[in-house]
């Protein structure tokens, strides 16, 4: 019998703040809230972004005062506001009005001197004896050369694209673990892991006791590995800047390490591991590993994550001189302006409007699912399940980058499920789409086509569209993610974000089947049964993921499972959720405990093991791995 896949657990972090407790959806909707919840997010993000502290119920400015929850919020809403979601990209990552680089200047005895200026973080340690340096009062130097010269100096060059959708300013997350010379990318990972954990409500180590070893598996990546000063960005600029590569770049820069640390630092598995990769798509990749892994009985758990930290100068103007981002330039000839405001870069991405490009992003999200009969031993929550990812190539393309068929195979696919799971009048009322929604003016055409056909098809008048990168911008890798986890808060929220960044939908986008909201659409009396996760990536990689409600998933279980076994259930998963609500007035208070397991549990390395012909016993876990294997070609031999 087929198991469904049940989403136990999510946790992760992005632009619009941390992922558990559905914080970061609650920021994306945060105008449609009642005045406590706008309240109480608005600290939530106060508190991780060092702007609050909370002691004893009142929330403690760093000036130290002490304000209750409503004169908290109305007092860091402007900096939640200007520092979460889409902004100008913060000096913290790096200064897109002067970006670190290297000018030759050559001068010759006979020559005149040459004056030009630095800012202090260009400025060298050491400076020629032939400069005069003369301290300009707006913090930067004057430098002066003469005599014979030829080096390389420090230079600073604007960056072409100075939006991005990057975590909440003020938030590390390397802060709250050892996290010495990690990228990034894996300190959001383990973060996001981390956060994960938390939000199920469960005791790890008692789950892991329920489980052979292999039972369990982790299938995690990212799109492009991580790029920065600790991982292969450093390792292939140290060379040229004459820096000696460390012996950590190099292995932390590979693709696959947000499995390995969450293996190695957070859950301790020995189970089955993967990092696979799909451009945009890659999280649903993960999660196809996954929902098969589960629905055939190799593995009864999984975590599926990515995390992307692609917001560096390189890949941003990797991208840039692709023609795929939103630069200064093409935003100032979209809105007829002469100069960009940080309102202007908040509104940079608009999907399936006029638009110019997409946003770049960074964001980490982590899902924990369990095979349904698992679920209910457990007592575990349940925030949905996943029944099937469909992922289609295009065939043969003229562009590696276009768009081409593979989308219409994997949203029609997910649209022919539902309908046979749920029924005709569940996917045409109570279905909706999240489209991988770049804001590039080729994917408002073609993905809403894609869109437009498969509702026609199958005779659905007004599908719901959500496109949630207005807020966090393009995670690469992780975009799908931040869909899934939106969704999730769809639920529990009962809305669907609009598009607010959108004033108009464009001329050229198809529509006579949809339904585009610059507003968040109320579901009060209007369920939702199915999100549907779309994802389109280059290299001819298309994914659409199918997520079922906690409530029919809860009613499919009840008829697989009888009402007894319900009932068992709840009487057990109120624990969870106990649990998980202390977690969740912990971290809302910006008390963050990050599992990172480094020095403070056993490492095996094999001559502990228990070798039989029959089984493999490994110290430190409760069950046994079988080597009693059927054969699965008993019809062959």
């Amino acid at each position: 019998m087929s198991q469904l896949p049940v989403i136990i657990g999510f946790g992760g972090v992005n632009a619009a703040g941390r992922s558990s407790g559905f914080q970061s959806f609650r920021r994306t909707v945060l105008n449609n809230l009642d005045s406590e919840q706008q309240a109480q997010t608005l600290v939530s993000l106060a508190c991780m972004m060092g702007l609050l502290t909370e002691k004893e119920g009142q929330w403690i400015t760093s000036e130290g005062e002490s304000l209750d929850l409503n004169t908290a919020a109305s007092k860091v809403r402007p900096q939640v506001l200007n520092n979460t979601l889409i902004r100008k990209t913060h000096p913290d990552l790096f200064d897109v009005d002067a970006i670190p680089a290297n000018a030759r200047i050559t001068i010759k005895p006979d020559q005149e001197a040459i004056s030009f200026t630095l800012r202090p973080r260009q400025m060298p340690e050491t400076t020629p004896d032939n400069w005069q340096v003369t301290a300009l009062d707006n913090g930067h130097y004057q430098i002066t050369i003469t005599g014979d010269f030829d080096a390389l100096i420090p230079d600073g060059r604007e960056a072409g694209v100075k939006a991005s959708a990057q975590i909440p300013t003020g938030f590390n997350p390397g802060k709250y673990y050892r996290s010495v010379h990690h990228p990034r990318g894996l300190q959001m990972a383990v973060f996001a892991a981390s956060d994960m954990l938390g939000s199920t409500g469960l005791d790890w180590d008692a789950v892991k006791d329920t489980l052979r070893p292999d039972q369990m598996a982790v299938y995690a990546g990212n799109s492009i590995g991580q790029l920065d000063q600790y991982g292969w960005g450093g390792l292939l600029q140290s060379f040229v800047n004459g820096k000696r590569a460390t012996s950590k770049q190099m292995p932390l820069g590979y693709g696959q390490m947000p499995a390995d640390f969450i293996n190695a630092y957070v859950l301790g598995s020995v189970g089955a591991t993967a990092g696979h990769l799909g451009a945009c798509a890659s999280f649903l990749y993960n999660l196809q590993a996954a929902v098969t892994d589960i629905r055939l009985g190799r593995r009864r758990l999984a975590v599926v994550g990515t995390s992307d930290a692609p917001v560096t100068p390189e890949v941003i103007e990797g991208f840039r001189v692709m023609g795929a981002l939103a630069d200064d330039a093409s935003l100032m000839a979209l809105d007829a302006l002469e100069k960009l405001t940080d309102a202007d870069y908040q509104k940079a991405c608009r999907p399936f409007a006029e638009n110019c490009g997409f946003t770049m992003a960074e964001g980490a999200q982590y899902l924990m699912l369990t095979d349904d009969t698992l679920a209910l031993e457990l007592g575990a929550q349940i925030f949905g399940s996943v029944p099937e990812v469909f992922v289609n190539a295009d065939g043969f393309k003229k562009s590696i980058s276009a768009p081409g068929i593979g989308n219409y195979v994997t949203l029609a696919k997910s649209a022919a499920l539902v309908r046979s799971v749920l029924g005709e009048e569940s996917l045409r009322q109570r279905s909706y789409v999240h489209a991988h929604g770049t804001s590039t003016p080729k994917n408002r055409v073609t993905e809403s086509h894609v869109l437009n056909q498969v509702a026609k098809a199958f005779d659905i008048t007004s599908w719901p569209v959500a496109a949630i990168k207005c807020y966090v911008g393009h995670s690469q890798g992780t975009a799908a993610g931040d869909q899934t986890i939106s969704a999730l808060g769809t639920w529990a929220h009962q809305m669907i974000p609009g598009i607010a960044t959108t004033d108009k939908i464009a001329d050229d986008v198809h529509q006579s089947h949809l339904e585009f909201s610059q507003q968040a659409i109320d579901l009060t009396e209007r369920p939702m049964d199915t999100a549907f996760i779309n994802a389109k990536g280059f290299g001819g990689n298309n994914a659409t993921g199918v997520i079922f409600s906690p409530e029919v998933t809860l009613q499919m279980l009840t008829k697989k499972h009888g009402q007894t076994a319900i009932s068992a259930w709840e009487a057990k998963v109120q624990q969870q959720k106990a649990r998980a609500e202390e977690y969740q007035e912990n971290v809302d208070a910006g008390r963050f405990s990050v599992v990172y397991h480094f020095g403070d549990r056993e490492v095996l390395e094999g001559p502990e093991l228990q070798i039989t012909d029959r089984k493999l016993h490994i110290p430190g876990y409760a069950q046994d791995v079988s080597l009693e294997l059927d054969n699965p070609f008993a019809d062959m031999s």
